[in-house]
């Protein structure tokens, strides 16, 4: 018993000092997420500042270098060898070195590398090759100035950063997701770095901005100099093959053809946008044909790929970098200023090797040349130790080494007795000589270059640049990008349907009226007989109120779209007549146009989407000493207002009924447009160069380098391209002069006509392979200038004026024209034209034009609750 209870006692002590040792584990993962927080960041997923490599890319390159024999490795030999320095699986080291191989800058790739303009993988490591580029050799490696550290499992040394004398991170970009943060650094151009590095050492102000290996077009505006809160918008280059192909022959970084195909299929399965097919030709270069059914407009259609599809996509940049152990957020100018100034310090410790080996070698040609032509070899003879020797040599030197620039070792009399006989006896003084000023001229130019070490660098910088430049210019375009509202380019996929007396519309309610089509993405304004209007989402059933006397697709901002409308605030009281336009709204909100009285009421209502003023006729009931019962009201009478104005009084009796008379004609000012070039549109935003004013039947006249003259409508959503040369206002009674080159006849020739086929697109040039447009001129009385070539032996013949109205008649736009000279030309020139009065324009007198007025008030937008009314009653 006394042995169980001494037993018991024990285990109880033994239970309480278990209790003692529990530790809180809260601490523990603290220490070790952040431990491995740090890991990620410092050894995977973040670059270093200083070369521009994440471990795995710099344990790569020095594996590439230890297996450097100038053959091609297999990738799994490399990746094998990298192993020894990089503790990971080999799949991960093999994608990295597909990546950099894909970037075509630091490895010699042979094998299927993958595309990264289809997104087709690399074949498997055993089966693909890689070596060093040149550029590689010279500039990243530098053994004597590298700092090296042991490698993971202590058995080998790898660099701590190699000297990389180039801005290598900005030239292939970066991308990383590490625990906490990121980074998304962008490549950027090859050249466009070595010239901002040039300005930098120079002192000038550069800016640098993205490159993708993709090309495609880019949108820098935003850039924020690839510092969070960045943006990038980057697109597909595309274009109109014919009326019914689309052709995308440039795609955005980011993406393949494949994902950019299934997008574009993923779009039209919604509906967004119509095409019948796509076809993926693609090789060595993008080409993706995208065929269109007839009727759908081209270009529509491509505002349409770059607003619902791959076609366009932003990127955001974050430039994050590890220093000195720590992450560091920077722009990419402080990136290639670091960048620079590293490769300075880097060719100055390049330099100053150089230079200690130089002076190094001079010393000791020095010596040699002293050891053997004084003979002293001859002293040692004599001696029988072998301090005897070294003492024997360094006094026979002592009278000839006062020019030296540092004093003789015992390492330096010992490398001497290691010269053997056979140099001895053919040695050559002069040789020795001319090596020794050899050397020197060397030390002076090594001297030179490090007290000029700025000068020296802009010339590496350059040479760079010669050597390795050429056939890497600028892949991405940089342009300023249009806004494109969805709501303008999707395509109308759905039907809009309206019961009228109860108040519902929808797109599902299909036994009802039929409205018009629409897209699922559009907005929806509706008016009802009690004077009340609301702007709501399409959607399958919504109710806005009983008896609806106007629904329509609303257009934000939309100044040409003209309301006109009689009504009554309460029963039996004044009519009142009002026109006003509806720019912006809050969506889902009531708006009360004829009062807030139960007993408001509408009686005339009609929305003119071109601001037309209709005559209709008011019609009152017999009510005692009336005796005007009906005449007519002029709604172009009535000045365009906000639709909280209360309008004008019609009549203080009740009214019968009102009648349309007449249709109207718009009252609203020809609609100014300009055209932008920098993003090759037309707006009426006053942006860019103004063609005209326009009113409806007005066309454009558009010529291209081609020769194609075409006259179009002025549609805000049409793209011009490049290669055009003409853009106006068609005046249909102005000739068009045109000097084409013929090529079967190689003479050029000059023709004027006018265009016979509106909207229709013809070739005013020889269909010749040769022939090709010189020059176009719009102008009523133009002059030319003709240069010609000087005849071999001859005197040059003086230029040639030509009044081209005076030249040739207008005839058709197929005619050839007449031969211009049949001389050899040199140029052809335009001249100023001579004066003409261009007959005016006669505006029909029953049209009056009014000013579009905007009201402050109006111009709440949707997802605002401003609403204030203007209560003042015009008479």
């Amino acid at each position: 018993m006394e042995e169980n209870e001494e037993l018991n006692d024990e285990s109880l002590e033994n239970q309480d000092e278990s209790q003692d040792s529990l530790v809180k584990v809260t601490g523990m993962y603290k220490d070790w997420f952040l431990d491995y927080a740090s890991y990620v960041i410092l050894e995977r997923a973040v670059p270093a500042i200083e070369d521009g490599f994440k471990p795995v890319q710099r344990r790569i390159m020095h594996s590439l270098k230890e297996l450097d024999d100038g053959r091609y490795n297999k990738v799994a030999n490399v990746v094998g060898h990298t192993m020894q320095y990089h503790p990971h699986g080999d799949a991960s080291i093999a994608d990295a070195m597909v990546q950099i191989g894909q970037k075509d800058l630091l490895i010699d790739t042979q094998g299927n590398w993958g595309n990264i303009l289809t997104g087709d993988g690399a074949a498997a490591p055993r089966y693909i090759e890689a070596r060093l580029s040149k550029f590689a050799l010279e500039v990243v490696y530098s053994p004597k100035i590298t700092e090296w550290q042991l490698s993971y499992d202590g058995r080998k040394k790898e660099p701590v950063n190699l000297p990389v004398k180039f801005p290598l991170l900005l030239a292939q970009g970066a991308e990383g997701i590490a625990v906490g943060l990121s980074t998304k650094i962008l490549p950027h151009n090859f050249n466009e770095l070595i010239d901002a590095s040039i300005k930098h050492l120079q002192g000038k102000r550069f800016t640098i901005v993205p490159d993708f290996p993709t090309a495609g077009i880019i949108d820098v505006t935003n850039y924020n100099d690839g510092m969070r809160g960045g943006k990038i918008r980057v697109r597909a280059k595309i274009s109109t093959l014919d009326k019914n192909t689309l052709v995308i022959n440039e795609i955005p970084y980011g993406t393949n053809t494949s994902s950019l195909i299934d997008s574009i299929l993923k779009a039209n399965d919604k509906g967004k946008i119509k095409i019948k097919k796509i076809e993926d030709n693609t090789a060595a270069d993008v080409e993706i044909l995208v065929h269109l059914p007839n009727g759908i407009s081209p270009d529509k259609t491509i505002d349409a790929l770059y607003a619902f599809t791959a076609c366009e996509s932003s990127i955001s940049p974050l430039g994050c970098v590890i220093e000195d152990n720590k992450p560091l957020f920077i722009g990419v100018k402080e990136m290639l200023e670091r960048s620079t100034d590293n490769t300075v310090e880097l060719l100055k410790a390049e330099l100053q090797i150089q230079l200690d080996e130089l002076e190094e070698q001079w010393h000791f040609s020095s010596l040699e040349r002293i050891f053997i032509e004084n003979r002293i070899y001859r002293e040692i003879e004599e001696e029988e130790t072998w301090e005897g020797v070294i003492e024997a040599i360094d006094k026979g030197l002592k009278p000839h080494i006062t020019h030296l620039k540092r004093e003789v070792t015992k390492d330096d009399i010992v490398r001497l007795t290691e010269i053997r006989i056979k140099r001895i006896s053919k040695f050559d003084l002069d040789k020795a000589q001319q090596l020794i000023e050899s050397l020197e001229d060397k030390i002076a130019q090594t001297k030179h270059h490090l007290e000029h070490l700025v000068e020296y660098a802009i010339d590496y910088f350059k040479e760079l640049k010669k050597k390795y430049g050429a056939g890497r210019e600028r892949q991405s375009e940089i342009r300023v990008f249009d806004e494109i509202e969805a709501t303008k380019v999707v395509i109308r996929n759905t039907k809009l349907y309206v019961n009228r007396e109860e108040g519902f519309i929808g797109t599902s309610l299909k036994r009802d009226e039929y409205v018009t089509d629409c897209s699922d993405i559009d907005d929806i304004i509706v008016f009802t007989q009690k004077g009340e209007m609301m702007v709501t989402k399409v959607d399958s059933k919504v109710f806005v109120g009983k008896n609806i006397i106007h629904v329509a697709v609303f257009k934000k901002k939309d100044k040409r779209t003209i309301y006109n409308m009689i009504y009554k605030s309460m029963k039996g009281g004044p009519s009142y007549i009002k026109r006003f336009n509806v720019t912006s709204i809050t969506r889902d909100k009531i708006y009360d146009l004829a009062g807030d009285k139960p007993t408001s009421e509408v009686l005339y209502f009609s929305a003119n989407p071109n601001g037309e003023a209709e005559v209709v006729t008011v019609m009152l009931r017999q009510s005692g000493s009336i005796k005007k019962l009906k005449w007519d009201i002029d709604f172009s009478d009535v000045l365009i207002k906000g639709r909280t104005s209360k309008g004008n009084l019609v009549t203080k009796y009740p009214v019968k009924r009102i009648e349309l008379k007449e249709k109207g004609v718009s009252t609203l000012k020809p609609r100014k447009i300009w055209f932008d070039d920098v993003v090759s549109r037309l707006n009426v935003d006053g942006r860019g160069e103004l063609l005209g004013e326009f009113r409806g039947d007005d066309l454009l006249l558009v010529i291209d380098q081609k020769g194609i003259v075409k006259t179009i409508p002025p549609d805000l959503l049409t793209r011009f391209n490049d290669d055009m040369v003409v853009l106006e206002k068609w005046n249909p009674d102005k000739p068009i002069s045109v000097v084409h080159y013929v090529g079967d006849k190689e003479r050029f020739y000059l023709k004027r006509f006018l265009v016979e086929n509106p909207n229709k697109e013809e070739l005013v040039i020889d269909e010749d392979p040769k022939s090709y447009l010189e020059l176009v001129s719009t102008d009523w009385k133009p002059m030319l200038e003709i240069e010609f070539v000087k005849p071999r032996g001859k005197d040059q013949k003086p230029n040639l004026e030509v009044n081209i109205e005076e030249f040739i008649a207008v005839k058709g736009i197929k005619a050839l024209g007449n031969q211009l000279t049949p001389d050899k030309v040199k140029n052809i020139n335009v001249l100023d034209s001579l004066p003409y009065e261009e007959p005016e324009e006669q505006e029909p007198e029953d049209i009056e034009v009014i000013d579009e007025e905007q009201i402050n008030n109006d111009d709440t937008d949707i997802g605002t609750k401003n609403d204030s009314s203007d209560q003042t009653t015009l008479f």
